[in-house]
């Protein structure tokens, strides 16, 4: 495990962000790592680990969210993925130099894909790979979670009721953690984010970063998500080295999400983990840390990665 350099950076609109750098700083592509909803970045911590130590080691960043982990909370109005694009691309123009290879999991993978039609420039300067990873381009609505259609259907009016209650609930919005009983959320964390046999150390870091998020994240970002549709922007990618890894059984973003970013990336790498769920990012972390090398081997190479 490489030792890690915990900054800060803040936003133009005086968010602080909390940054995490690991391995060597005199190698030139650092990897940009980005974490999904109501999670942070320790999500992507073994991952990390792997790119950062060994003898290809290489600079690797994480950081939170605005909202997520140990940032600020998310200003009124900037819970959106429109708004983590802008923050990861002043992010990049400022705390990070040379070529970057992004890489997003879940709502991270959806802030790199509003990048490109937010931040074309910066796109086009600095980012030399790209990895989609248990992610979506749209087409979010309605979530089945892989129930059945009628109990799917009773499931989404009870989180739409929910939800409702939440944003109009002051109490709920200034909520902070989410809760002090990680154990109480545990099953319902291992059902909803991981495949068949997780090992029970993630489910419980899962189970931390989510107990200990910000309450107000579960509702206010939500609308984001359903709105989102990104499958346009996708096309400022073909020209670059890519990865897309999918789980089989992911229930937030089941494999068709990742089928369709692939199609549209036809020269990306595809990857498909059976067993695996939401976090395959945990479940997989050495597979995904190999596969994010060898797109790195290939943009340090000036070769694309054929397709699988």
């Amino acid at each position: 495990m490489s030792t890690t350099d915990e900054q800060s950076f803040t936003t133009p609109d005086g968010t602080r962000l909390a940054l995490y750098w690991q391995g060597p700083r005199d190698v030139p592509v650092t990897i940009v790592l980005v974490h999904g909803w109501t999670l942070d970045s320790r999500t992507w911590g073994p991952v990390a680990d792997a790119l950062s130590t060994g003898p290809r080691a290489r600079p690797v960043l994480r950081y939170d969210l605005r909202g997520h982990g140990r940032s600020d909370p998310a200003q009124p109005g900037t819970e959106t993925i429109a708004q983590a694009a802008d923050d990861l691309a002043d992010l990049l123009g400022a705390a990070v130099t040379g070529p970057v290879v992004l890489v997003g999991h879940s709502m991270g993978g959806m802030a790199v894909m509003a990048l490109a039609q937010r931040h074309p420039e910066l796109l086009a300067e600095r980012v030399v790979g790209v990895a989609f990873v248990a992610t979506s381009c749209g087409d979010m609505v309605p979530h089945n979670l892989g129930l059945r259609p009628e109990l799917a259907r009773m499931v989404a009016r009870g989180e739409t009721a929910l939800r409702r209650w939440a944003l109009a609930s002051g109490w709920w919005l200034r909520r902070e953690p989410i809760t002090r009983w990680t154990g109480l959320i545990r099953p319902g964390v291992r059902w909803l984010l991981f495949g068949a046999h997780p090992r029970p150390a993630d489910v419980t870091l899962c189970a931390t970063c989510l107990a200990q998020g910000r309450a107000a994240n579960l509702v206010t970002f939500r609308s984001t998500l359903d709105e989102h549709d990104q499958v346009a922007a996708l096309a400022a990618f073909r020209q670059i080295p890519g990865l897309v890894v999918g789980a089989m059984s992911d229930r937030l973003t089941p494999i068709r999400h990742t089928d369709k970013i692939a199609a549209e990336l036809p020269h990306a790498t595809l990857v498909r983990y059976a067993g695996a769920g939401h976090l395959v990012t945990l479940e997989r972390a050495e597979q995904v840390a190999d596969r994010i090398d060898k797109l790195v081997c290939s943009v340090e190479s000036g070769q694309q990665l054929p397709a699988k």
